[in-house]
């Protein structure tokens, strides 16, 4: 074949395979066989590697790269992507239709369409010129995570936009839902289990975690599908004018969209959508927790606008939790990163909203004490909110004679090191078996089932940041037994066994390569983090930033008294022996008071907690403060926040809550959850609720959005 007509067989190929991508998934009317599909996938495949001056990246070969990504970088939407108001009964969707009828002037509410809420993911599609340019999660609504790679592995989503009666847009951003049907959900629980693995909860579990993986192959094997449900920047406006005519343009343009939406005239007819929607879920084959109604017209649901949170055009009504009973076979001991010993029912096999339900969190033992549970127990259960299983209640007409009840595990199950109970006064007391008990602690930091959740956390995105060291990686090292992986500082040490990270399976020379280098750049994120990353009983990030404001370095830190960790209530002789501002409310704030400060102490100064932090140095780990404070310098001298109690309610436009949070603490002020007679300022963002409402009641200063733009120093502004 000469090379022109290759040239030419290749364009028909790649064009009758995006013409079949389109009829199988957005129009479920296949063209052709699965068959004769991978025949000519293949034929092209064979084609361009005979010729890469004709490479095209949306080819239809081009889905799954052969190298994972470097991690994932947030971006902001164009247009924000808000969730949604949710209702549970008749009642209140026919109240909603009302506001909206009021709010438009009307005797009652416009067209309105009603489609199956899908269980999954919410991702926002941009494509540019009619090729998909980027693919990003919800996130917080303003900013995701950009996990293009991974779009580009789900078959469903078009790489390149197909023919359409009309022009395609400039700019099409389309909002939809990545989900797991629930075939390919429990296919991959069974491939777990068969593996020895946890098993996943539920399909949108599995699906957020399927898309966080950093190898596009993983999406493209557990089978992720998509479907629009709305739209984000279009460019032409004029592209569609409701949302019923943009759903079907979409879909024309080779867009999955949901087969079981209806235009409805009338909350009557809305209400019987649901109802209808509500008896098919059962045999769709995907997880369906709802449906959602919204205004047809644009223009209409520009007038009705938004709240900073969710669009006054739009409802979703939540089906009730299904409820099942089962019988409770045994209770197993988890050991979680920080010691928390959770006790996990294990019943009889249940189908409950789709999926099998074997087993469900019991919480803590005073809840297990509360509602009386014993082995052999026949007990209620549902899925709260569709996703997580729940021991409801005990019927205990059918309890069977000599059901055992179920006792606490006085040792560690995982070391037999000793427990604590909380609250402490139980503890104090000694009663171990009180319904008051709200959780039972391993204390040995050297417990070999905590240093498994706390090698995970403290690589983790927020800790340490450690890209392509998540929990499988991290499990695939210590199961090899070539690599010591079993304290902090054998991460550090991991660049010394870079061939047998090569021999391990999936981890190839660029992907090693990659973690190595992050976890290079890990090494200097300082003392602040490095802390946070551990996890500290009592230390959280915050707490964290507040003694590296304190302490410059990790041996100051080691060498302070225990009334060091909390500088607020040193009497004023005190506080002058060590070099701190007489004045308490200058002084360096840190959340740590009589109750913590003792156990923080106490870790901080075991044998173990000495040696880890004496292998982090020798494995090159930076232990300085990049927060430190010296006495009398920092924000004290002219800050306005400085020494201020402050807390934050509803949105902001600048910042996200985590952002002005550390913000406001790296200019000497101390963020609180709650309201308080000790609360100096309330910053209070759109839709502030109780917070503010206590603030006003007290005669606490409150402060907008703009106020405090103001008032930040200029470096500090967004």
């Amino acid at each position: 074949m000469a090379r022109r007509d290759e040239a030419r067989r290749i364009e028909e190929l790649r064009a009758l395979l995006r013409r079949a991508d389109r009829a199988y998934y957005a129009l479920a009317q296949p063209i052709m066989s699965d068959h004769e599909y991978d025949l000519l996938l293949k034929e092209l495949a064979d084609l361009e590697a005979e010729h890469p001056e004709l490479d095209d990246p949306n080819s239809p070969t081009r889905r799954v790269g052969g190298a994972v990504t470097g991690g994932f970088k947030t971006v902001r939407h164009a247009a924000p992507m808000l969730s949604i108001d949710n209702t549970y009964s008749a009642d209140e969707v026919r109240a909603w239709g009302e506001r909206v009828a009021r709010a438009l002037g009307r005797d009652g509410p416009p067209a309105m369409v009603a489609d199956p809420k899908i269980d999954g993911v919410a991702l926002s599609l941009r494509y540019e010129r009619g090729a998909l340019a980027r693919a990003v999660t919800r996130g917080d609504g303003r900013r995701g995570d950009d996990i293009t790679p991974n779009a580009r592995a789900i078959a469903a989503i078009p790489l390149v936009l197909g023919d359409a009666d009309g022009p395609t847009p400039d700019v099409l951003e389309v909002r939809g839902e990545a989900f797991l049907p629930i075939r390919a959900f429990e296919r991959i629980n069974a491939q777990r289990e068969a593996a020895g693995e946890d098993l996943f909860m539920n399909p949108r579990n599995a699906c957020a975690g399927t898309l966080k993986q950093l190898d596009p192959r993983v999406v493209a094997e557990r089978g992720v599908a998509f479907v629009a449900h709305g739209k984000g920047e279009v460019r032409p406006a004029s592209f569609a004018d409701r949302h019923s005519v943009f759903i079907g343009k979409v879909r024309d343009l080779g867009v999955p969209v949901n087969p079981g939406w209806r235009l409805c005239r009338s909350i009557g007819e809305v209400l019987d959508a649901i109802a209808q929607i509500d008896a098919s879920r059962a045999r769709a084959g995907v997880p369906i927790d709802g449906a959602v109604v919204r205004v047809d017209e644009f223009a209409l649901q520009d007038e009705l606008g938004a709240t900073s949170r969710a669009p006054r055009w739009c409802i979703a009504y939540k089906f009730p939790a299904e409820r099942k009973q089962t019988v409770l076979e045994r209770v197993d001991f988890m050991v979680g990163k920080t010691g928390r010993i959770t006790p996990r029912a294990v019943m009889k096999p249940v189908v409950l909203a789709g999926t099998t339900v074997r087993h469900a969190s019991l919480f803590n033992f005073g809840e297990i004490r509360r509602k009386d549970l014993r082995l052999g127990d026949t007990v209620v259960v549902e899925k709260a909110g569709e996703i997580i299983p729940q021991v409801i209640e005990v019927v205990r007409a059918k309890r069977p004679r000599g059901a055992k009840p179920i006792r606490a595990p006085l040792t560690c199950p995982e070391c037999g090191g000793p427990v604590e109970v909380e609250p402490p006064e139980l503890e104090e007391k000694g009663d171990y078996e009180s319904e008051l008990e709200t959780a039972r602690l391993c204390v040995n930091p050297e417990c070999p089932a905590q240093i498994r959740e706390k090698l995970v956390w403290f690589a983790g995105r927020g800790q340490m940041d450690i890209d392509g060291l998540g929990e499988k990686t991290i499990d695939q090292i210590r199961a090899s037994g070539s690599i010591p992986l079993n304290r902090f500082a054998d991460i550090f040490r991991l660049k010394d066994h870079r061939e047998a990270l090569l021999a391990l399976d999936r981890m190839g020379e660029k992907k090693v390569d990659n973690l190595l280098e992050s976890i290079e750049q890990a090494k200097q994120r300082g003392l602040a983090r490095v802390l946070a990353a551990m996890g500290i009983r009592h230390v959280g990030a915050a707490t964290a930033r507040a003694l590296a404001r304190l302490f410059p370095d990790i041996d100051a830190l080691l060498k302070a008294d225990e009334a060091q960790l909390r500088p607020k209530t040193l009497k004023k002789d005190d506080a002058q022996r060590y070099g701190l501002d007489p004045d308490p409310k200058r002084r360096p704030s840190t959340l740590l008071g009589r109750d913590t400060a003792p156990a923080v102490y106490a870790y901080l100064h075991s044998p173990q907690a000495k040696a880890t932090f004496a292998a982090l140095k020798e494995a090159g780990v930076d232990l300085t403060s990049r927060e430190y404070t010296p006495p009398g310098e920092g924000p004290a001298a002219g800050s306005p926040f400085a020494g201020k109690t402050v807390v934050l309610t509803g949105a902001l436009e600048s910042f996200t809550r985590p952002e002005l949070t550390e913000l406001l603490e790296s200019l000497g002020a101390r963020v609180s959850g709650s309201v308080s007679k000790k609360t100096d300022l309330v910053i209070a963002g759109a839709e502030a609720g109780s917070k503010l409402d206590k603030a006003r009641s007290l005669g606490v200063e409150v402060w907008g959005e703009k106020t405090l733009l103001e008032r930040l120093p200029t470096g500090a502004r967004p």
